[in-house]
């Protein structure tokens, strides 16, 4: 893939991370068991709550360094400027469908991270993978992700990593059309939303076929593919389906249970945005089949 082709976004985010760092004072050491142990002997020596001084010192901390998390950028040079092509690229493809279709495109911001972060939809761990927050509406990514797609997922390659950056455009893609609004409408009505024929599924697979959409128009433009990419996304999308998911991790299949929808049923939905590029084509919510 010749993603250095592509315009290089200005809406990527760095929050650092978790990353096991623990309590932070000046200079940048941290407060170790030791350090504890103390402040608790001084505090009883002085009839004062332990707790109460240890909670002002982390506080003091924090203010004096409060970028102190985001002081290592995430990830390589290299996979920070990939990252941002690809973001780039969605950005000048939804404007112009956007325009085309008399509205405005408004660019999401990627945050990356590494262990956890805090969004608008709460505190998330590495461990929900790459995720779209509609009350920031921002992406998160954690680059780690990326080598467990090839390590684990046997899902390797930079059209791959694309994909995935595009299905969670996708995602911002949903919430500015209002279909995000009517999936949790839906939710808060009491209605179900999972299952194998069920909204999220649905909500899911429309993400896969608009960022199929992005694809069909990136290369039209940049004619950045080549051989072997699109079996990249392709087995991508595959691997991270509910039904093979489910199968890797506790052996049995439990339809009931799809969030996202099976790994055929993904890539095909991925084939159907890329085929012609249409947004109208990836109407999941009235399909018949899925």
């Amino acid at each position: 893939m010749r993603w250095q082709r592509a315009r290089r976004s200005e809406n990527v985010e760095d929050a650092g991370g978790t990353g096991g760092r623990g309590m932070r004072l000046g200079g940048g050491k941290g407060l170790g068991l030791g350090g504890i142990a103390i402040v608790v002997v001084v505090a009883l020596l002085m009839g004062e709550d332990p707790l109460q001084i240890l909670g002002e010192i982390t506080q003091q901390g924090a203010s004096i360094h409060p970028q102190q998390q985001s002081a290592m950028p995430t990830g390589t040079p290299e996979e920070r400027e990939f990252v941002s092509a690809i973001l780039g690229d969605t950005e000048d493809t939804w404007r112009a469908i956007f325009q085309a279709a008399g509205r405005q495109y408004d660019d999401p911001k990627l945050v990356l991270f590494n262990g956890g972060v805090q969004s608008a939809c709460g505190f998330a761990s590495s461990a929900v993978g790459p995720f779209y927050c509609p009350g920031d509406r921002k992406l998160y990514l954690d680059l780690d992700f990326f080598e467990e797609m090839a390590s684990r997922f046997k899902a390797a390659g930079d059209f791959a990593q694309a994909y995935v950056i595009a299905h969670e455009v996708g995602h911002h893609v949903q919430t500015l059309l209002g279909v995000s609004a009517k999936v949790n409408a839906a939710r808060q009505r009491g209605e179900p939303v999972e299952g194998a024929d069920g909204l999220l599924v649905r909500q899911e697979l429309q993400a896969d076929c608009l960022a199929g959409v992005w694809a069909y128009h990136a290369q039209q433009r940049l004619n950045w593919l080549e051989p072997g990419d699109l079996e990249e996304a392709l087995n991508a999308a595959n691997a991270i389906g509910d039904d093979r998911l489910q199968r890797q991790s506790q052996g049995q299949v439990v339809p009931d249970s799809f969030t996202h929808g099976t790994s055929a049923q993904r890539v095909r939905w991925f084939k159907v945005g890329f085929e012609k590029g249409q947004v109208g084509r990836c109407d999941t919510f009235s399909a018949g089949r899925l």
